[in-house]
């Protein structure tokens, strides 16, 4: 809204000291930073106070874990926090007419709506279930494709291409690009860096590039649904989802950044994608939130997230990782979120196959989520390291620290060809 003021005020002739300013990316992303951080700072004492007035608390079920039982009454939903700290930087500082700040905005209400409907559940009614997971399904598939329709039909929604020189040898170096529609995106580590989806249609001509957009919503959908999925899982101890989802949003605004600047992407050989610069403002929100909020969250914390939080944690990763078509370096930016989902499937696949086959369940993993293995001891599974249960604050910050060497490695694929 600020962002609309200073440009409303600078087509009708005002001018002042500094007014300028909120021109530049850098400067909004800095005062997005500074101003999520400061809200979340404030808010989150007043809101935990009401959530512990309410006796919104996390139930707590015994799992044999090291200072499990003294988490039982923190106060839970505390996602509320960290969506009105992005959210209010967010409409300050951003550019509302830009197609991507809006979607950012819409993912955040979204699944935002859903982990608190989920939470409810849990803490109102007292079941320990939750929202029924299928309707979690629908709700975050629904999104994706209502993400997909809108990047494929959005005429704002273009990469900048290079026009073969053979067809414009009279023109000047500015006319050699044009933006267009296109369902390509980067691939990592290797020298021609973009992969088109419609080479995955198996039709020809205007049948292939229909298909090729079709492909392309399914990926938006798959992706947004196991990021989320795999943030929520994540979150289960003290700071972990929150400090690893700053980490990531930071890679993230880095890389909004680089592809938002025609010099800088065509330095580093980069896809340049008009407009996204605006990201990096969402992404600085992001960022100044969840510090803001570790603030309370880490060990030992003073408030969970919750569903409220994690879910649209891990939709906004996802989401802005589409838009600045880097999706197919989410398996290594956020290793962490996809080795915790694969650790639960492959628990559980394991147990069930062992089950059938000699009747007693066998594990993989002392217990899954994998950030529960380490703190778990005296468990028979296949992978029995470490012998001795990690404390909890430890596993926390090794995770951070794998995390930061992964968005560093997932910056670094830029100039690996």
């Amino acid at each position: 809204m600020l962002y609309h003021l200073f440009e409303y005020l600078t087509e009708n002739g005002y001018d002042f000291p500094g007014m300028g300013l909120m021109k530049y990316i850098s400067f909004r992303a800095l005062l997005a930073t500074i101003v999520a951080l400061i809200t979340g700072l404030y808010l989150a004492p007043k809101i935990i106070r009401k959530l512990q007035k309410r006796q919104i608390g996390e139930e707590i079920r015994d799992l044999g874990l090291e200072g499990q039982l003294s988490k039982k009454g923190t106060p839970t939903m505390g996602g509320i926090i960290i969506l009105l700290s992005i959210l209010v930087p967010a409409l300050l500082f951003g550019d509302l007419t830009n197609i991507y700040v809006i979607l950012l905005i819409i993912t955040t209400i979204w699944l935002g709506l859903i982990g608190f409907l989920d939470d409810s559940i849990k803490v109102f009614k007292r079941n320990k279930e939750g929202l029924n997971g299928k309707y979690k399904i629908i709700g975050q598939v629904t999104l994706g494709l209502l993400v997909g329709i809108i990047l494929c039909t959005n005429d704002s929604v273009t990469i900048r291409e290079r026009i073969p020189s053979s067809a414009n040898e009279s023109q000047s170096e500015v006319a050699l690009y044009k933006d267009v529609k296109s369902t390509k995106t980067n691939i990592p580590f290797v020298k021609d860096n973009q992969f088109d989806y419609s080479w995955l249609a198996p039709f020809k001509g205007k049948a292939k590039e229909i298909t090729g957009w079709g492909i392309y919503i399914l990926v938006i959908i798959f992706i947004i649904t196991a990021v989320s999925n795999g943030t929520n899982l994540t979150d289960g101890m003290d700071g972990l989802a929150t400090g690893t989802s700053a980490i990531i949003g930071t890679a993230i605004g880095i890389l909004a950044y680089l592809s938002g600047n025609s010099i800088y992407a065509s330095y580093l050989n980069m896809m340049y994608i008009p407009a996204t610069g605006e990201v990096v403002i969402f992404m600085a929100a992001f960022v100044g939130a969840l510090i803001g909020f570790l603030w309370y969250n880490t060990f030992p914390a003073q408030v969970f997230m919750g569903d409220t939080g994690s879910l649209a944690l891990g939709g906004i990763i996802a989401v802005s990782a589409i838009i600045i078509r880097k999706e197919l370096l989410i398996p290594i930016l956020c290793g962490i979120f996809f080795v915790e989902s694969i650790s639960v499937i492959v628990q559980r696949l394991y147990f069930k196959y062992t089950k059938h086959k000699y009747g007693e369940g066998r594990r993989v993993f002392k217990m899954s989520p994998l950030h529960h293995h380490f703190q778990k001891e005296g468990i028979d599974a296949l992978i029995k390291r470490p012998h001795r249960a990690i404390p909890e604050a430890k596993i926390v910050v090794r995770f951070w620290i794998i995390t930061i060497l992964l968005c560093a490695l997932s910056i670094i694929t830029l100039k690996i060809r």
